[in-house]
């Protein structure tokens, strides 16, 4: 019989420690790991749609409309024979660029707003924030259907509205940040060293609001998924034959008697990654926290 001598005993260690760290990590993390999962397995969905599903979301069977799930069909098909599986995990991939461009967009307009009223006067600091006010005088969603009626139905255009309805919400995050990061001292420190603003802004007060807006950007997300999907419900988003969820949804409304699938699976997909977009806020949020 054959010992494991010392030295491999100490190569071993270090692996067994860290495994250790990563459990109790994930134990006191657990929001992070579950919603971090869930929204994982979408973008993995969203990467992989190609190699898993089977069909084509576009091709038409009119053989073979309003099938039950079967083995040729996981999910079943829709009223124009379409795979609804092909088009859920397509569709996943509509949903995340919504989320990156309305996200991504109303950050780059938000939270520069809200850093320059922070370190500007009071007077431009009650005229941005007046026009904050203004847009969140509007119910996000009733905005949007009006910005949307405006520049007329299309999926851009879709994204442009959830993005304006979310600019408020960064532009105050970032101003309240930058209100109290600017009393700190080794900001007063640098501006009577003569450092500009510019600076000042960017590598002091940016640089500390970075974990906040992370946190919000992971909670505006689930928001964005369920605004894009009620206005492409409504037929102001994503037009025929995108397989945007909520368009699906939309499509399925009229056959739920005959065929629930057309509208339960979408819905499902939807379900689940709000849920782990919001379960992901919660656990950056708590990790985030300088409290903690």
């Amino acid at each position: 019989m054959v010992f494991p001598t010392d030295t491999e005993n100490n190569a071993q260690r270090p692996w067994s420690k860290t495994l250790s760290r990563l459990f109790h990590w994930a134990m006191a993390h657990r929001s992070i790991v579950i919603g971090g999962g869930l929204v994982g397995l979408i973008v993995l969905a969203a990467l992989l749609a190609p190699f898993i599903a089977r069909f084509d979301p576009y091709e038409q069977d009119l053989l073979s409309t309003m099938m039950p799930p079967s083995w040729d069909h996981p999910f079943g098909t829709d009223d124009n024979g379409r795979d609804i599986l092909a088009r859920v995990l397509y569709g996943a991939r509509i949903s995340l660029l919504e989320v990156v461009l309305s996200v991504g967009l109303s950050i780059l307009v938000g939270v520069p707003l809200g850093i320059f009223a922070g370190m500007s006067g009071r007077m431009v600091d009650q005229a941005i924030m007046w026009v904050m006010d203004i847009l969140f005088a509007f119910p996000g969603i009733v905005l949007a259907i009006l910005i949307v009626s405006v520049l007329g139905s299309s999926l851009m255009n879709l994204m442009i509205a959830i993005a304006i309805f979310s600019v408020p919400v960064y532009a105050r995050l970032s101003r309240n940040l930058t209100l109290g990061v600017k009393s700190m001292d080794y900001v007063e420190a640098a501006v009577s060293l003569g450092i500009s603003r510019r600076r000042i802004m960017t590598h002091y007060i940016l640089r500390n609001s970075v974990g906040p807006i992370i946190v919000q950007s992971t909670l505006t997300a689930g928001t964005v998924i369920l605004s894009a999907a009620s206005l492409s419900f409504l037929g102001l988003g994503a037009q025929p034959p995108l397989p945007e969820w909520g368009a699906m949804m939309s499509d399925g409304r009229n056959y739920l008697g005959l065929n629930i699938w057309m509208s339960l699976f979408p819905g499902l997909a939807i379900m689940i990654t709000v849920l782990g977009f919001n379960i992901l806020g919660d656990g950056l949020r708590d990790l985030l926290d300088p409290r903690q």
